[in-house]
């Protein structure tokens, strides 16, 4: 009887974690199921590129994972029930095409990849008037929406992290016409180095956007957002990029969660109630150096992916578990198409004084966005020996286990 592993979600994480569970587990012992609501890998980190009406490479899953062993499923997770082991999914036709109907999975390994979207930290109007890029969907409405803009018109992006500075001068670099601003709590680059900082304000000064800093926004209108202050900003359209939120399915399951949502997860990945389910990416909470949680990025989230696949075939397998550290080394930050930075941080991602800035930095951030996107669309490409199952994965270590049938 086969081993059945059910992975949820096929971005970065999930997609990343399928791929190596096939390239590390004989197919004759597995049966491996990736459930994604798309037919495309959507590379999340171009979405600002997306927005501002660049068109991105298709990615269909589909060819990704043919002869791979991957079994795909296109539907949205609507429930699961981790102490029935089961997911419900409403599943779309072969083609991708008809009426969602409600198909129930079983499954005797969990990998939960269902990520997160975006968060309107419940501000007024936000959810009615703000554009978000968390997603295509997301990206594609609010490309549609700049394309109409008249030259002259404000966009104010609303957020002051990565995903806002991104989105900031990606805009602004392709419209010049239009009048950019970007609102943001702290003081602009307060979280970069010296010369990082210096070099961002150099760029928002050529790009001609206008930085509201140490301002909150406490609503969102048609044409306007309010600050705390009371002060209003023209916005004919309001990106929000505050940060992200992730998805509701764990909290209505007995899976032992944040107030947030995010699943409690060991060392490897595995759930600390239910050990017959990981978490990655997003979706769990993972403590890295100085006890510190990582951060919800694409740079935490594949490691994580690795370490929960390297865990679930190590204890199938019989083999030696993984123990690789998780930390970062720099943030890299695309500032339109012919600038960057790459501000090089500790292992618990403290900016540190080195930072590289300008075309190199951009050059470097492509390599890194398509160095990702590669790994993920060839999962079985590297030549790794595949290894028999002999136990399952779910009985905990120190108990006796059952060989695998």
């Amino acid at each position: 009887m086969q081993h059945r592993i059910v992975v949820l979600g096929a971005g970065y994480t999930g997609a990343t974690a399928a791929g190596r569970l096939a390239r590390r587990l004989h197919r004759e012992d597995v049966a491996l199921t990736l459930v994604n609501a798309e037919p495309d890998f959507v590379e999340r980190v171009r979405m600002h590129q997306l927005a501002s009406g660049q068109d991105l490479a298709p990615r269909p899953l589909g060819e990704m994972f043919a002869g791979t062993g991957v079994t795909l499923k296109q539907g949205k997770v609507t429930a699961l029930d981790v102490d029935r082991r089961t997911v419900t999914v409403a599943a779309l036709g072969a083609d991708g095409t008809g009426e969602p109907r409600e198909e129930e999975l079983e499954y005797d390994t969990l990998v939960y990849a269902l990520g997160s979207g975006w968060n309107d930290q419940g501000v007024p109007g936000t959810a009615e008037h703000a554009h978000e890029i968390a997603g295509r969907p997301g990206a594609l409405r609010l490309r549609e929406r700049l394309a109409g803009l008249a030259a002259g018109e404000p966009v104010v992006v609303v957020g002051g992290g990565l995903t806002g500075v991104e989105a900031a001068t990606e805009i602004a670099e392709a419209r010049p016409d239009l009048d950019v601003a970007l609102a943001a709590r702290g003081g602009l680059g307060d979280w970069l180095s010296a010369r990082g900082a210096r070099h961002l304000r150099k760029v928002f000064d050529r790009l001609g956007i206008t930085a509201h800093e140490h301002t909150a926004v406490t609503a969102v209108e048609a044409d306007r957002v309010t600050t705390a202050d009371g002060t209003t900003l023209p916005a004919a359209v309001t990106v929000w990029t505050t940060g992200f939120a992730v998805h509701p399915i764990a909290q209505a399951t007995t899976l032992d969660v944040t107030g947030t949502g995010l699943i409690v997860v060991d060392r490897t990945m595995r759930s600390v109630s239910h050990p017959d389910v990981y978490a990655i990416g997003d979706a769990a909470l993972v403590r890295g150096p100085a006890d510190k949680p990582l951060r919800m990025s694409c740079a935490s989230g594949i490691p994580t992916a690795w370490q929960a696949a390297d865990s679930i075939a190590a204890r199938l397998t019989g083999g030696k578990l993984p123990d690789v550290p998780l930390r970062y080394f720099n943030q890299c930050v695309s500032l339109g198409r012919r600038d960057g930075l790459i501000q090089y941080v500790t292992a618990d991602d403290r900016a540190v004084r080195a930072a590289l800035t300008g075309r190199f930095a951009a050059f470097y951030k492509e390599l890194v966005c398509k160095g990702a996107a590669w790994g993920v669309a060839h999962p079985t490409v590297l030549p790794v020996r595949r290894r028999r199952v002999v136990r399952e994965a779910v009985v905990p270590e120190g108990s006796p286990v059952r060989a695998a049938a």
